[in-house]
């Protein structure tokens, strides 16, 4: 096949990519014997350095030179049936006698059984040479998870430089990927990340996992289901980074142990951090007595007091105290000694009563700590004077300048006091405050004054003259009087008018000033204020149109209920013409709820129907209004329908208990139904849910029993019992609704008893009786009565 021919280029090409993968496999494991190699050599080296530094032990031990150190190193090995790197570890720990050497004891006691005591403490050593040989913190931070943290189970650490401004920028990381660590390459100040959490708190921070917490950091999407550490790190009470280590999972390590094992690695970085803070901040360099005459300079300068403080570390190099350096000529102390009595004081000897929890000193070292600045108008002192405590309010700021705390303390007068209080006042009750020269022209605005304009602080204050120009058009005339009595008249004024900003937003305003006049009564000076009184109109607004829609929802409900009073009135008036049976007297009351909220759907009947028969009934529909009355309506025409038919009560309550129950919008009632039948004086009777009826005979008044019914609509099958009455002459029969006789203070059956001793004690017509029982009814519900009355009369 020639060569041109392109079924050639193509299989070339397929060739030359197939040769392409094992190409790349090669270059690969080159790239990883090459790092494991510099791994090695870094191991070699570091390994070297603590063979080295057990040498000079020896040397220093044994007066002795370099080459008899090496040997007694392996003589001293030899015997002891260890290798020269092990004994080397033994003899740097044994001489160190420092936090590393009590870490070593905490990483044995959890080492696996089949890992000897040498080569634990040859990784822990390994570590630390590694560590303060090379100033590189990535160098650092490799060296920490290699030799000291795989131990415990960590798979990544990341080593935080702090910022003088609480910022976080990543110096050294292992574990993580190459793009992770570019992406947290820098943390602004005032993000809530684990490290962050450390450094304001300056303590370790534990979290069992890091998606629990909610913090974002290094590694959140790869580790979010592990454990988490971050410690801060420093020297002489100074924080100049946080080192973040963390598991893969939640490791169930003991708290105290796990502590002092990693305050005690974080220390390995604190001196490569320090560097890195020294070198990013030392251009170019200076000496310390230098820096200290620059910043006197500056504190001399300044326009309010303050004091420099220095800090004072003990002899393990931890922050014991602050020196006061130096203070400028506004310091005042609150005890009123000179500042020369002060200078070279340590702070708590001078100010002992800064120590209290969370009083300044705390402050003073938080700030130090953290480089993080703090402000404070309304700090609480206590001072003593001639041992006595003094609280003293004052403005606060601190900051941390190099290795330095630069103090700003002015203490607040009651002048000042005043000025302050006076500046709450107006900025809560939104009033800004101004004063208009007239002959100068000049205008003088409070801040808030500007706020109210929408204005910068920069802009030029606008003299009484251009208000128009900012208010509404339809203002104007208001505007006009309020200029003309107070420039003409020179007479205090006040007027409200809207302010139209620039910005686009309306408020409405209300400004009051006054005229000032010199002796011959000329006009000088206008002083006066603004207040925005937006929220007060709009609230008078809202409250009207509350108001009217309320007045109209009234008026709907009056006529709502009037509506429903006449549709009840309508269908069952109050007083209706009696019936005209042989031998039976009938009496019906009905009387109509006293508010008109209440009208309900009590209802009653009393008719002779096509058989000769009498019916009579009562029911009380469940609620109140519209439906009630309209529910009222379909059930008492309906019985009335029914009734027709000739079926007995217990039948009626049965088939009206269907219509309730599906021909209705979810009515439930109570009722209580009759049949008398006139030649033979016999009264059947059924109840559904209701009152017992009550009956009179022979001088006897009682109730009859409570027979078995359900109430109306309850329920889609009902059954009903059925009683049968014999009457005669002389016998009165009563049946009632609820409003009757229900009081919100008594059991019913109270009120029933009741009800029965004024049957039983009045006497008179029909009639008369129950104008008489309404009369001395002491329900209180306001709800709505009916009441039907039958007695048997003899036939002429």
């Amino acid at each position: 096949m020639s060569g041109n021919d392109p079924m050639s280029v193509d299989d070339t090409a397929r060739g030359h990519s197939a040769d392409l993968a094992p190409n790349v496999a090669r270059l690969a494991a080159t790239v990883t014997r090459l790092r494991g190699e510099v791994d090695h050599a870094h191991a070699v080296a570091d390994g070297r350095a603590l063979i080295e530094l057990a040498k000079g032990v020896l040397m220093e031990r044994l007066r002795c030179g370099p080459g008899d150190a090496a040997r007694q190193l392996a003589a001293l090995a030899e015997r002891a049936g260890m290798t020269r790197l092990e004994f080397a570890a033994d003899i740097v720990g044994e001489a160190a006698k420092d936090r590393l050497s009590e870490v070593a004891a905490e990483f044995l006691a959890r080492a696996d059984d089949h890992e000897d005591e040498g080569s634990v403490a040859v990784r822990l050593r390994t570590a630390e040479s590694g560590a303060l040989a090379t100033g590189d913190t990535q160098r650092v931070a490799e060296a920490i998870l290699e030799h000291a943290l795989h131990p415990l189970g960590a798979t990544a650490v990341a080593v935080w430089l702090a910022g003088p401004d609480g910022s976080l920028t990543l110096a050294g990381s292992a574990g993580f990927s190459a793009e992770e660590a570019a992406r947290w390459c820098y943390v602004p100040p005032g993000v809530p990340t684990p490290a962050h959490s450390a450094l304001v708190e300056r303590d370790l921070v534990w979290l069992p996992a890091l998606r629990d917490s909610g913090l974002p950091s290094i590694g959140q999407h790869t580790m979010a289901d592990g454990g988490r550490a971050t410690i801060p790190t420093g020297t002489g009470g100074r924080i100049v980074g946080v080192v973040e280590i963390c598991w893969p999972d939640k490791p169930a390590l003991e708290s105290d142990r796990l502590r002092r094992q990693l305050e005690a690695l974080a220390e390995l970085c604190a001196h490569t951090l320090d560097n890195s803070t020294e070198s990013a901040v030392s251009s170019p360099v200076r000496s310390a007595p230098q820096l200290l005459g620059e910043l006197v300079d500056l504190v001399d300068r300044l326009p309010d007091p303050a004091l420099l403080l220095c800090p004072c570390v003990d002899e393990a190099d931890r922050l014991d105290d602050f020196r006061i350096h130096h203070v400028n000529s506004r310091f005042a102390d609150p005890a009123g000694r000179p500042g020369s009595r002060i200078v070279g004081s340590r702070l708590l000897e001078v100010y002992p009563l800064t120590a209290e929890e969370n009083g300044l000193l705390d402050t003073i070292h938080r700030v130090y700590a953290t480089g993080e600045p703090f402000q404070d108008r309304n700090m609480m002192l206590t001072t003593s004077v001639d041992q006595v405590p003094l609280p003293v309010l004052a403005d606060v700021t601190i900051n941390r300048i190099a290795d330095t705390v630069l103090v700003g303390l002015r203490l607040q007068d009651d002048a000042a006091k005043l000025t302050m209080l006076l500046q709450h006042a107006q900025r809560l009750g939104r009033i800004g405050g101004f004063e208009e020269n007239v002959v100068s022209g000049a205008v003088l605005w409070n801040s808030e004054l500007f706020s109210l304009y929408g204005l910068p602080p920069t802009a030029a204050p606008l003299p009484l003259a251009r208000l128009a120009d900012y208010a509404h058009p339809d203002d104007s005339h208001s505007i006009g009087r309020f200029l003309r009595t107070l420039l003409h008249h020179r007479r205090s004024a006040s007027t409200a008018f809207r302010l139209q900003r620039s910005d686009g937003v309306s408020r409405y305003i209300r400004v009051v000033a006054e005229p000032v006049v010199d002796s011959r009564n000329e006009l000088i000076t206008i002083r006066g204020a603004y207040q925005d009184v937006s929220a007060q109109h709009w609230a008078e607004v809202a409250l009207a149109a509350t108001h009217d829609r309320l007045a109209e929802t009234e008026q709907q409900a009056i006529e709502h209920n009037r509506l429903t009073l006449q549709l009840q009135h309508a269908i069952m008036p109050p007083a209706r013409a009696p019936l005209d049976v042989p031998g039976l007297r009938a009496a019906v009351r009905y009387r109509p709820a006293e508010k008109e909220n209440l009208v309900g759907g009590d209802w009653y009947d009393a008719v002779t129907l096509p058989s000769g028969e009498v019916l009579l009934c009562v029911g009380d529909i469940a609620g109140h209004g519209i439906e009630a009355a309209t529910g009222m309506v379909n059930l008492r025409n309906a019985l009335r329908g029914l009734a027709a038919t000739g079926a007995g009560p217990a039948q009626l309550l049965t088939w009206l208990n269907v219509v309730a129950y599906n021909l209705t919008n979810q009515v439930t009632a109570t009722a209580i139904a009759a049949l008398y039948h006139p030649s033979s004086r016999t009264l059947r009777w059924a109840r559904a849910g209701h009152l017992p009826p009550i009956l009179r005979q022979q001088g006897h008044t009682t109730t009859l029993p409570l027979i078995q019914g359900t109430l109306l609509g309850a329920l889609p099958d009902a059954t009903y019992d059925e009683e049968r009455l014999q009457l005669d002459d002389g016998d009165v029969l009563l049946l009632y609704t609820d409003g009757l006789i229900e009081r919100r203070d008594r059991p019913v059956q109270d009120s029933i008893s009741h009800l029965v001793e004024l049957v039983d004690t009045h006497s008179g017509n029909l009639e008369q009786q129950l104008d008489a029982l309404l009369t001395f009814s002491t329900a209180d519900t306001d709800d709505d009565t009916c009441v039907v009355a039958i007695e048997v009369v003899s036939v002429p």
